[in-house]
Order: C-alpha cells, then structure tokens, then sequence
C-alpha cells in the first residue's frame, strides 16, 4: 500500500538496520538496532506511516544517511 510519509525501505538484517526513504524529501535515514520481528511487522502493516511513528520513530538511534553514501 502506498504510504504518504514512506517513500521506500530496505533491511539488513544481518546488521538490523532499516533504511527509510521518507516522502517528499527522498532523504534517507537508517534505523539501528531494529529487530527482524519489528521490520517483519512494518512491512505487513496497512499504515507505513502510522506504524512507524508508534514503533520505530525515537525508539532506535538513526542517522541521516547523505546521497554521497549511497
């Protein structure tokens, strides 16, 4: 379902980061320390956005990742 605060996402889940690629900016900022069973749930759930402002938002350290890094 098309989100209108998530652009995109990844997950590494060897290193469990999530990557978000947020709407309109495009500007992406990686999750740290996100468990599978939380990316699991996001990727399921009918809100992306709602989701993540309850369960990821200021409950991970993040960074913003520059578009040189990509």
């Amino acid at each position: 379902m098309p989100s209108k605060l998530i652009q995109k996402t990844s997950y590494d889940e060897e290193r469990r980061v999530l990557s978000v690629w947020f709407v309109p900016s495009g500007h992406r900022y990686d999750y740290e320390g996100v468990p599978p069973d939380v990316n699991a749930n996001f990727r399921r759930a009918f809100s992306k956005g709602s989701f993540f402002n309850a369960y990821i938002r200021n409950r991970f350290p993040y960074r913003h990742v520059d578009e040189a890094e990509d």
